[in-house]
């Protein structure tokens, strides 16, 4: 029997208040005052944005063409001066990529990659193939480029390297389902989940918490892509459910039912705690970053609503690449 418990990953070097933070569009387009209005608010953290000039390229709906974004993708993990990878925005076209990189070149250098949306693709597959911890959370055109867009809490506490920190009903966070769990943290956009099913690059999420978020898509979208989940086998495992915010998942505004009731559908007799509302990904504001592939407890009661990271998502800066790769969480 194939054992249920997520390898331990490697955990990049840890993000300070004066590093270069790199900046790519691995997906769609962007605009460059949603760009420069993202890179202020970085400057005004403390941080050195940087990114190539040809992020502002544009073919079709993609940021320029995918041997382009994965150039640019690999060239930032190839720098030393730059200590983290943020990614401008989603969309669409992350999937391009996956087939462009050269994975050789990200185990070889570790490093922090933030993002969401379309950007799962990459998470998940830097995780799952390259034994990467990543970080699902703000984008510079979508969050940080508006005042209220970033959780600062959860993004220090995350990037920085601390250990044992918690997120709760602060997060928007309530709970489904009762019940105490432990595992490895893992997920992201539940389009993007579900579409690595059959590929290649299909998620594993035997003994983790899951984490899933969506925006804008109707209640019988979300069940339908939860049922693939769950008939792929890929919610037989594991441990505990987080959905996010579910922004704009509606049907009509006056649908005789709720998004939560419609997931409970689906999920209700796996056995294991569900809550739902926690803003990470598509969030209305004060979006909060969650490190993928480390452990975490989930305490869902009557009277407390907790998801605790139990270890650091990162180490010292001064670690070498060789430390970083025994540095790894324990699963």
């Amino acid at each position: 029997m194939a054992s249920t418990s997520p390898k331990a990953r490697v955990k990049p070097p840890a993000l300070r208040r004066g590093d270069t933070v790199g900046i790519v569009a691995p997906a769609s387009n962007i605009k460059r005052e949603s760009l420069d209005a993202g890179c202020h608010a970085l400057q005004q953290l403390g941080y050195k944005p940087f990114y190539f000039d040809s992020i502002l390229e544009q073919d079709l709906y993609f940021a320029g063409l995918a041997k382009r974004r994965a150039r640019e993708l690999e060239d930032m993990f190839s720098r030393s001066e730059v200590r983290a990878i943020i990614c401008a925005r989603g969309g669409y076209g992350t999937n391009y990529l996956l087939e462009e990189i050269d994975l050789a070149k990200i185990k070889a250098n570790p490093k922090i990659v933030v993002g969401y949306s379309d950007v799962t693709t990459l998470l998940t597959y830097f995780a799952d193939a390259a034994g990467l911890v990543t970080f699902h959370g703000p984008m510079v055109t979508k969050d940080f480029a508006h005042s209220d867009g970033v959780d600062l809490h959860s993004w220090q506490a995350a990037l920085f390297g601390q250990s044992d920190w918690s997120i709760g009903s602060e997060s928007g966070m309530k709970v489904l389902i009762e019940g105490k769990a432990e595992g490895m943290l893992y997920g992201g956009c539940l389009s993007m989940l579900a579409a690595s099913l059959g590929t290649p690059y299909e998620v594993h999420t035997d003994g983790t918490i899951l984490f899933i978020e969506d925006v804008a898509a109707k209640p019988f979208q979300i069940d339908r892509m939860l049922m693939q989940l769950k008939l792929a086998g890929k919610l037989r495992a594991v441990r505990g459910i987080i959905f996010g915010e579910m922004l704009e998942c509606i049907q009509s505004r006056d649908q005789n039912y709720t998004l939560e009731q419609v997931v409970l559908r689906v999920v209700d007799h796996l056995g294991v705690p569900v809550a739902f509302g926690l803003r990470s990904g598509h969030v209305t504001g004060g979006n909060v970053t969650l490190p993928i592939g480390v452990r975490a407890a989930l305490h869902l009661t009557r009277d407390r609503t907790r998801l605790t990271l139990l270890e650091s998502a990162t180490v010292d800066q001064g670690a070498t690449t060789e430390d970083t790769k025994a540095h790894r969480g324990t699963p």
